[in-house]
């Protein structure tokens, strides 16, 4: 998987993330609460 571009819309407890590749096709779309947001990240 290949993701360029990375959006994260900052909610109190549950994080929405979408990210695309170069031909901005989504590739991830995830609901993570906040400690699976820093697991996925790390």
């Amino acid at each position: 998987m290949n993701v360029t571009t990375i959006g994260i819309d900052l909610a109190k407890t549950v994080f929405s993330i979408h990210g695309t590749n170069q031909d901005g096709k989504a590739v991830v779309r995830k609901r993570l609460n906040r400690p699976k947001l820093l697991a996925f990240f790390a």
